[in-house]
């Protein structure tokens, strides 16, 4: 369901767990296409970020 890109109260409900933190720390360490996935779509938001910018090194807001 990680994998599937399922949200993980989804994946906890189903499973029948009384903690997401248990179902995140259990099912997402399987799924190294989960990191992946997470790691792709924080270098594009990074990548989009910067490419807004005015000046070339400028610093990147990591919070807005």
């Amino acid at each position: 369901m990680p994998a599937a890109g399922i949200e993980m109260k989804v994946v906890q409900e189903t499973l029948g767990h009384t903690s997401g933190s248990f179902t995140a720390d259990t099912y997402t360490s399987v799924f190294p296409e989960v990191a992946m996935a997470a790691a792709e779509k924080t270098a594009a938001l990074l990548l989009a970020e910067e490419e807004d910018q005015e000046e070339p090194g400028e610093a990147i807001p990591l919070r807005a």
